[in-house]
This record gives structure tokens, sequence and C-alpha cells, in this order.
């Protein structure tokens, strides 16, 4: 059976990321496990229960009123918690290898261990170090979670389709549309043709797979603000993309295209860690 990990503060904008994670877990027919971080230095709580004075007997409180609340929602698979110590994103990081989670879904706003997680360049150590795909979702945002338009922009490089697969899965789970954003940066004949092939061996492998798509092709000047203005035109709820973007996939950083994504899309970001092998589309 497959895990998703939805990281939990208690925060409105965990809440708000726990019930996205809900809905991927009902469409995907996976078990869902909560996790929360004791960072001893760090941790303030928010917690607002005063059944007890004693931090983690709270802690296991509110999860269990959380399972109790939401439970009904995985009736085909189990919702469960665990509780960790140290580092959020250190933590975070060693419970996706333990439990082999193949999504961690994040609020990118909160209060006790995410303030560090989520304040300045610390934003990318969740992303930049998990075995697998993460979802951050900003605070504050209301978003539709049953998925239905899904923005996938493409580069020129070649790492830039190995989103492709698994955004194809989210969509079909959900009949989602994958809009296929070819953006452009420059006027180079040689680096336009690369987008535009890239877009429609995408296109092709979607339409294999039996998932409504469109190819839109846009100049942008800033690649993040081209893709959230378009993503928002069309009510997008995921914009996918990679932790490199027109940047070297060895760089051990997110790139500034991904890293200007995740701070401030208001619509959530699934973001991809490229592989040092090119994927094959099956073209």
């Amino acid at each position: 059976m497959k895990t998703i990990l939805s990281a939990i503060d208690f925060s409105d904008c965990s809440i708000n990321a726990l019930e996205h994670a809900i809905s991927i877990a009902r469409a995907s027919k996976s078990n869902l496990l909560m996790l929360w971080v004791n960072n001893p230095t760090n941790t303030k709580t928010i917690l607002s229960s005063d059944l007890s004075d004693d931090l983690l007997e709270e802690v296991e409180h509110q999860f269990s009123r959380l399972i109790s609340k939401y439970s009904s929602q995985l009736p085909d698979t189990k919702i469960d918690y665990i509780i960790r110590e140290g580092k959020v994103y250190k933590e975070v990081v060693k419970q996706a290898k333990e439990s082999d989670v193949w999504l961690i879904i994040a609020g990118t706003h909160g209060s006790s261990g995410f303030e560090e997680l989520w304040m300045g360049s610390n934003a990318n150590k969740i992303v930049t170090a998990a075995p697998c795909p993460v979802i951050t979702i900003r605070a504050g945002i209301p978003i539709e979670r049953h998925l239905e338009n899904i923005v996938m922009p493409l580069d020129s490089t070649p790492e830039t389709r190995q989103k492709v697969p698994f955004t194809c899965d989210l969509a079909a789970m959900f009949d989602a549309e994958v809009h296929i954003l070819a953006v452009f940066t420059n006027n180079v004949d040689e680096i336009r043709s690369f987008v535009k092939t890239y877009a429609k061996q995408a296109a092709e492998y979607l339409k294999k797979n039996n998932v409504k798509h469109r190819i839109v092709e846009i100049e942008a000047e800033n690649l993040s603000t081209s893709t959230i203005e378009y993503a928002q035109q069309v009510e997008a709820n995921l914009i996918s993309i990679m932790t490199e973007q027109e940047k070297t996939a060895t760089n051990i950083w997110l790139g500034p295209y991904a890293q200007q994504m995740v701070h401030h899309s208001p619509i959530p970001v699934l973001s991809i860690h490229p592989k040092e092998l090119e994927i094959s589309l099956g073209l």
C-alpha cells in the first residue's frame, strides 16, 4: 500500500495541507501518515486545548481529534500519525525514507518548528532533500482540493520532461486537464525548437495515457511570474515543476525559478527532483 506523508504543526496552514493530502490519498488509495516534529530548542505550540500540561500528551490528543474527524474520508485506507524529535526538515526527510512514501505534502508557513523550516533559505531544505516529490501549499490560500487543472511549464532543458509521468499519474487520478506550458525566455530558434519538441512529446505521453491536455505557448521574461499568472487565469489548483529549471540537474540547491515558486506561488506547487539519467517518455 502506498503512503503519503503530511507534515503537521496544527496551524491552519498545515491543516489546509492535510486536507489536500486526504484528497490525494483518497484518489490514489494511499495510506496517510501525519508527522509532527518536536524541536526542543525552537518549538512553540499553538495548541488550543487545555486538556493537558504535557506537550506530547496534547499533541497525541490533537492527532486523535484529527483522525476522528477525517478517517471517514479514507474508507479504503488508514490515517495514522507519528511523533519525532529533532530538526523539522531532517526528520520529515528521514520519515519519508523510512516509510518509503511516494509524496510529501506540507504547508509553507506555520508555527512551532515550521517557522524554522520555512523561513529564509531553510525553505529549500525539505524540497531539496526529500526522496520523493513534494507538494507545498502556502498559508491562507483557499484552493479547490479536487484537481481539475494542472499547469506544467516546460523549458529548454532535457530534465524538464522528467515531471511528465508523475504529473500524468496525478491528473489521471482526478481526471484533471494538464496545461502543457511551453515557456520561451529568448528568441534563439534552436532553444525555442527544443521547448516545442518537449511540449509535443509531453502531449503524446499524456494522450497515450488518456489524460486531457492542451499545449499553450507563452513568452516570459520571468519564468515564475508568467507561470503563476497563467495558472491563475485558468484557475489551476496545482503547478508541476522541477526543482531545477534551466540549471544543472546536479546542483544541490533549488534553482531560482523553483525557489520563487515554492515561496511565492498562491497555487500549490508540486516539486520533482531531476534524475541524473534522462527518462524516456516511451516515444
